[in-house]
This record gives C-alpha cells, structure tokens and sequence, in this order.
C-alpha cells in the first residue's frame, strides 16, 4: 500500500540516482534509500557499469540496519546474472520489509519478474511513484529496451531570425557562453554526439563534454555521417581520447583502412537510395551497440534530413538575440514547403532563458 511519506524518500532516491548522470552508460542512472520509522538508514546510487547496483551500495551501508526497512529505488531491482548478481537476492537475504520502485524496469530480462521475486520471498511491494521522474531520468535506456533505438534529441543554435552561420560559414559565436556551458552538460549526459561530415570539414570539432565541476565523465561516443568516406585523416576528434565512428554508405577498403589506422570504427550501412546513409539503420545500429541517448550537433542537410524521416524525439534550440539577416544560412534545408498547407507543427516542451538566450524544447506534432 502508498503512503504519503513514500513520495518524499522517492524524490530523494531520485536526487541520488541523478549523480550518476554522467558515468552510468550504458546502464541506466538508479538510485536507493533504506528508511527505518522515519529515518534514513542507508543510500547509494549506480556509479558506473559493472560497478555495484544501487541497491547493492545501500545495503552495503547499511549492515544489519537494513532488516525490516523499506527500499525505494528509482528502477526494479534487477533479477538476472549480468556483470553483477541479482539485487532481489541481496535485498531478499538482507530482510528488507518493503521494496517500492518508481517504475518497472523494461529490460525484457527484467519487466516485472524482480518485484514479483521479492513478493514470491513475502516482501511487500509496489511501483509507480514519480515514475514520470524516473522515465525521464532514463528515457534512453528506456526507449532502447522497448523499441531498440537510443532517444535522439537535435541540439540547434541560430539567431533570432532562424540563422545559423553567415553566408561565409562564420558561426562562432552566435550564442552565449551560458548557453555553451547547457551544452557541455547535455553532451555529458548523452551515449554518442551525432555530426555531418560538412560540418567536420567546415569547422573540425571536438566534439567532446568538457564540464567544469564534475570530476568524472564517460566522454560520449563521436559518430560523424560520411557517405562517401571524406573524412580528413588529421580531423581533431581523431587525436582526442575516446572513441571516433564514421558511419558511411560506401566500402571503399583504402580509406576505410586508413580511417581506421588513426583510429576511428568505421561502420558501413545500407544508403538511403540517394547514396547517404540509411539514417534509420543508423539509429538501428546505435541501439544495437548500446547507445542510449543520441545529441545531433549538424548542418540544416543532416537535419533536414532526420526531421523529414522522423527521427528525432526532440529538438533544442537556443535563440541568441541577435540578427544576421537574408544572405545568412538557416536551420533545416527542407525543400518542398511551398505552402502553408506544407508547413511542419511544433509542440513546445518547456521555454526558458539561458543567460541572455532564450532556450526551447519542441518535438514534431505528428499528424
């Protein structure tokens, strides 16, 4: 049965699973409380894979205090043999009382089987407080579990009049350091940064999560969409740690092997019938790997393009203002929108200012 104090300690496991917003992939992010007559016993959160779950951590802390407390833990605890064993086993043999998760974990090994397991041993359970918190937290795990691909959210930065570099490709700065400092963070908490070749061979960038007050930071994997293999040998992303994919359409061995001796994976996909890569398999393909969460840092083509094959769950867009007129570059390069019957519907998530930029989350009404 809820009680009323339920969601207070829920809302503080979820404070918790939060620190590890940074280091968990590819697991989800999980935290726990053990309470006992109105008290904190223990906490922990999962720092990192094939380190020990939340549970395990908190029971850890707890020692012989965790007998007949309760447990609330963002995600059901696990059931299955993988890096780790299975928490309702350390939660059964420590004598918790009551286990409530805030939603079920839709891990197929999982889905349902860990609650009943502990109910099965005569623990009482129940789920679904603050489980719109705790999706949230993990919409990438989760929508990987459930459909196979990672969450895509495109990331666009443009003047008030919709711009995005001035005719000459200039484009550095056109929004705030604040702004720039919302996008490290968002790039920190994501599996792999999404580009164009055009804009590696326009501006050759890092593509890197660079955070000022964490200490520790998985940096996300860099996928940079190459058809036609142009990738420069000496691109930056190359000579930085962590992992470089290219993903093209075409198998040329030479480049391939070249590309590969300075240390990118090259992945060769199906093309989309244009000879540009299958965007969709793309995404197929990431999820396949792990990735649970995708950031697009692209052109208007790039896009374009996974806006028109519906790709993108949601966009970000930080508003600089300031104005760079007619001959400057826009947005999405979306050709055959000659009336306003072929106007595409935004649906606006949240709106806020980010030190002197406005900052807008929207996704695609579909029809």
């Amino acid at each position: 049965m809820i009680q009323p104090d339920d969601y207070r300690w829920m809302a503080h496991a979820l404070r918790l699973a939060e620190r590890g917003l940074f280091t968990t992939d590819p697991n989800p992010r999980v935290g726990c409380v053990l309470v006992k007559e109105g008290r904190i016993v223990s906490e922990g959160w999962h720092q990192r894979a094939g380190g020990p779950h939340a549970e395990i951590a908190a029971l850890k802390a707890a020692g012989t205090k965790a007998r007949g407390a309760d447990c609330y833990v963002t995600l059901e605890p696990c059931c299955h043999h993988g890096r780790t064993p299975p928490c309702t086993e350390a939660l059964i043999k420590a004598g918790v009382k009551r286990v409530i998760a805030a939603m079920i974990d839709p891990n197929p090994q999982v889905a349902g089987k860990g609650l009943q397991k502990l109910q099965a041993a005569g623990i009482e359970t129940a789920s679904g407080i603050l489980s719109s918190e705790a999706e949230e937290l993990n919409r990438g795990f989760c929508q990987r579990m459930r459909g196979g691909r990672p969450w895509v959210t495109s990331k666009l930065a443009a003047s008030l009049d919709g711009r995005t570099a001035l005719a000459s490709g200039e484009s550095r700065w056109i929004t705030s350091q604040s702004s720039r400092r919302d996008v490290h963070r968002l790039r920190a908490r994501s599996s792999a940064i999404v580009t164009g070749i055009d804009t590696v061979l326009a501006d050759d960038p890092a593509l890197t999560a660079r955070l000022e007050t964490e200490k520790e930071v998985i940096q996300p994997v860099r996928v940079v969409v190459d058809s036609k293999l142009r990738m420069p040998l000496n691109a930056r992303m190359l000579q930085l740690p962590g992992e470089t994919w290219v993903a093209t359409a075409t198998d040329d061995g030479k480049k391939r092997r070249a590309l590969e001796q300075h240390g990118a994976k090259v992945l060769i996909l199906p093309e989309h019938g244009d000879g540009r890569v299958d965007l969709s398999q793309l995404m197929n393909t990431l999820g396949d790997r792990q990735i649970n969460e995708v950031w697009i840092e692209a052109g208007s083509r790039l896009n374009g393009a996974l806006l028109d094959q519906g790709l993108v769950d949601e966009w970000v867009i930080y508003l600089a203002p300031k104005l760079l007129g007619d001959s400057a570059k826009g947005l999405f390069h979306l050709p055959g929108i000659e009336s306003m019957a072929d106007s595409i519907d935004l649906s606006i998530i949240d709106a806020r200012t980010v030190g002197p930029d406005l900052k807008i989350r929207f996704f695609i009404t579909k029809s």
